[in-house]
């Protein structure tokens, strides 16, 4: 298997497990979606690989983009080193990782924020515990949601649960993230892994070319919409992020506080 930086990958008993490997709060960024995308990649062509496990060491399956205290964002919002790697192609491996074809188990046992939360949504079923918290943050931070969620998130919780997510900005616990079916099952934080991998291993068992042929159809255009979703979202993102709300909302959470934003 080909060595990686930020993720780890494991292949038993046709279950493969990619765990995020940069702890504690596993930040998303360009080369942590890559890499992944490129796992499941070499997944999908390998024979004795029948289904993936996703899942991230430290206390956050992921806490989404760093942003810092603000202080190092440039006059259009962007981070140091995003201008030379556009926001776009961030976007595009949304894209990427939903168009692979093995059936993906998430083991969501922490935090799942912002572009954490889309990453939390490329897999067919999540497991979760009840300290697990699914947050859609971007209001918060005064901008737009990313990463294909306008498309993703609607699609496995409802068009109005979705919309209170993005509009409230709300931390989903583990538990009511169950009820409304982002979450499939719901076991305690220690069994989250070992309950993840029970599920992709009963899916293993089942025969692999009708498996991948069933997935296929039932994500038909998936990825599609989300490319048409994520391509709205930069514009949108692109313009909030120039903003002084969105450099209040950074501030704030940096400082833990509730923002106060002008509408400017």
């Amino acid at each position: 298997m080909a060595e990686y930086k930020d993720i780890g990958v494991t292949l038993s008993d046709f279950v493969a497990t990619v765990e995020i490997r940069k702890p504690p709060h596993n930040f998303f960024d360009i080369a942590l979606i890559n890499e992944i995308a490129d796992a499941l990649e070499a997944l999908d062509a390998d024979e004795t690989c029948r289904a993936v496990v996703l899942a991230a060491q430290g206390k956050s399956f992921c806490a989404g983009a760093n942003f810092g205290d603000g202080s190092s964002l440039d006059k259009s919002g962007q981070r140091p080193g995003e201008a030379s790697s556009p926001v776009s192609h961030l976007y595009m491996l949304a894209v990427r990782l939903l168009r692979t074809k093995k059936p993906i188990v998430g083991a969501i046992h922490g935090a799942a924020v912002g572009g954490g939360l889309g990453l939390a949504l490329v897999p067919d079923f999540r497991v979760a515990c009840p300290e697990a918290r699914f947050c859609a943050n971007f209001t918060r931070l005064g901008f737009h949601p990313g990463f294909g969620l306008t498309a993703t998130l609607p699609e496995v919780i409802g068009k109005a649960n979705a919309a209170m997510m993005f509009y409230t900005s709300r931390r989903v616990t583990g538990e009511e993230a169950h009820r409304m079916g982002l979450a499939d099952v719901l076991v305690p934080q220690d069994q989250v892994r070992a309950a993840a991998h029970k599920f992709a291993a009963e899916i293993a068992e089942n025969a692999p070319l009708g498996v991948i042929a069933t997935r296929a159809t039932m994500r038909a255009g998936l990825a599609d919409r989300v490319k048409a979703a994520t391509e709205h979202e930069l514009k949108e993102q692109s313009r909030l992020r120039q903003t002084d709300d969105f450099k209040e909302g950074v501030r704030a959470m940096s400082e833990r506080r509730v923002p106060t934003f002008a509408g400017r």
